[in-house]
Order: structure tokens, then C-alpha cells, then sequence
């Protein structure tokens, strides 16, 4: 999340300045991104292509049967997810979180299934809003009976939104769950040399190719021999290209995305998520 956009600062300055003041590091470090962000959305759309068998390859890629039945345990799980948070008065989906969007269907079932192969026993996900990615993952790792998620995240200085960060989360996952306040370039590198070798990475703050690039090569270089990346809004930069040209020994998968109603952000009304596995492709 960007924790200070100029909207905010010119709706409320004083709070705003409050934030500052308080973390003035983070707001000095936030402004390149900010730039960097504004400045790549005059560029045209990467022209990605959706994989419309994307979870039949990602299983076969990993050497599973499909299909799958942890598919078939998520879809038991997401309809209670999404009635909880309707249950506390929250709205789940696109710009379901001030203007960003919740984690989808399809983006949160391809971490669920990753979640629950691969068993990652150490998982970073940046970018948290109501947490919909979060809890699947907690609940994949409860499941395995094994593994920690550290989830990074600048919250919102709105005090109402600050207040719904990780609402979908709930109180039974502690043990495994450790949310880090602050923005993937202050807190990431931090995390990756103290945590060591990872498994399992998770993109989707904010989606800038400077900051994507940031996240993926940091991430890359800690990841497991057969460990996952798997990217959120994808068409949203030319991150997710980019990182797979400079390292093409591993295999990429573009997804269509499944919100819970249509964005009009986007031009097909879903989005794209995308997932890198370490291994590559098989020859034929």
C-alpha cells in the first residue's frame, strides 16, 4: 500500500504531515516510488497473453494430477472468507480497499495450491488490504502443519482503513503470521537476510515496474531451489516481462485474474496475475 498518496496529503494535511513527521525515512523513500509509478502509467500496456489452461500447466509443470483436489477445498473455503468480511461490513474486490483491490479468485486459488504442494516452510507476501491472500496462506500453512508467513505492508494513514488491514486474517493464525509495517524497500532486504533461503514470494504492493523489479530480484536471489513467485496486476507494468527476460531458466505463467465484480480499471474489466516457477519448462 502507498502510505501518503497526494490525494490523502491535500484532503487531510495535517494528518498527513503527522505521518511524516513521525517516519520521515519512509516518506523520502516512498517519493521515487510514487515518481516512478506515475510516470510508467504513460507508457502503453505490456501486451501479456492469459494462458487459458493456466492451472491444468502450473499443475503438470510441478509434476501433479489435475485435476486438483485442493482446487475443490478452496472453493469450500472462499465463499466463507468473502461472507466474514461481508459480516463486518467490508465490501471484498476492486477498490474494495480505498482505490486497491483485494486479492482475486484466481490469483488467491494459485497461491492456495502453491501454498499447499510446494509446503513452503518460509513465505513473504508483499501488500496485505483486508488480507484475503494472507489468510489462504495461513490456512494453507495450517493445513501442512508447517511454515511462517511474513507479510509486508505500508498501511493507509486514513485511521479507518488502517483499521481493516488484515481484516480477513481473523485471530487464529498468530503463530504463523508476522506483519511487518513499511514500504518493500525499507523492509524487504532487512527480512531476506534474516530470514535466509524462501520458498514462496508474493508481489502485490505497489505495481511499478521499478518496484516490482525491486521486490522479484531481491526475492529471486533467496529462493529455494524449487520456489515460486507469483506476481498480482501484471498488465499494470512491464515488470513481470522484464524480470523473466533477464533470468529466462525458469518457467512463466500469465493468468487471468477473477475479481468478484468487474474493474473498469482495466481493459478487459479482470486483470492478469502472473507465476514464475524456479525449475524451467521441460524439454520436449
Amino acid at each position: 500500500m502507498l502510505g501518503i498518496p497526494v490525494r490523502h496529503f491535500l484532503k487531510h494535511p495535517v494528518t498527513a504531515v503527522a505521518e511524516i513527521a513521525a517516519d520521515p525515512l519512509q516518506f523520502w523513500l516512498t517519493i521515487p516510488d510514487v515518481y516512478a509509478a506515475e510516470r510508467e502509467r504513460k507508457r502503453p500496456e505490456c501486451p501479456y497473453q492469459p494462458d487459458a489452461n493456466w492451472e491444468r500447466r502450473l499443475h503438470e509443470s510441478l509434476g501433479l494430477p489435475w485435476p486438483c483436489p485442493e482446487t475443490q477445498e478452496f472453493w469450500k473455503l472462499w465463499p466463507e472468507v468473502v461472507s466474514e468480511l461481508k459480516a463486518k461490513g467490508i465490501k471484498p474486490g476492486p477498490e474494495g480497499f480505498q482505490w486497491w483491490n483485494d486479492g482475486d479468485a484466481g490469483f488467491v486459488r494459485a497461491v492456495w495450491c502453491m501454498t499447499r504442494h510446494l509446503k513452503p516452510k518460509k513465505t513473504i507476501e508483499t501488500g496485505v488490504a483486508h488480507g484475503m491472500t494472507s489468510r489462504f496462506i495461513l490456512e494453507g500453512l495450517k493445513r501442512n502443519g508447517d511454515g511462517h508467513l511474513w507479510s509486508i505492508d505500508l498501511p493507509p494513514v486514513d485511521r479507518f482503513w488502517r483499521s481493516q488491514v488484515g481484516a480477513a486474517v481473523g485471530e487464529s493464525h498468530g503463530e504463523r503470521w508476522t506483519y511487518i509495517a513499511g514500504s518493500s524497500r525499507r523492509r524487504l532486504p532487512e527480512l531476506l537476510d534474516r530470514v535466509g533461503e524462501i520458498d514462496l514470494f508474493i508481489h502485490d504492493s505497489l505495481h511499478s515496474e521499478r518496484n516490482v523489479r525491486f521486490e522479484l530480484d531481491r526475492a529471486w536471489a533467496c529462493m529455494g531451489a524449487k520456489g515460486a513467485l507469483v506476481v498480482d496486476d501484471v498488465d499494470a507494468n512491464w515488470g513481470f516481462q522484464s524480470f523473466t527476460q533477464t533470468f529466462p531458466d525458469q518457467q512463466s505463467i500469465i493468468a487471468q485474474s477473477e475479481p468478484l465484480h468487474p474493474d473498469p480499471r482495466r481493459s478487459d474489466q479482470k486483470g492478469l496475475f502472473g507465476i514464475i516457477l524456479r525449475q524451467p519448462a521441460p524439454k520436449a
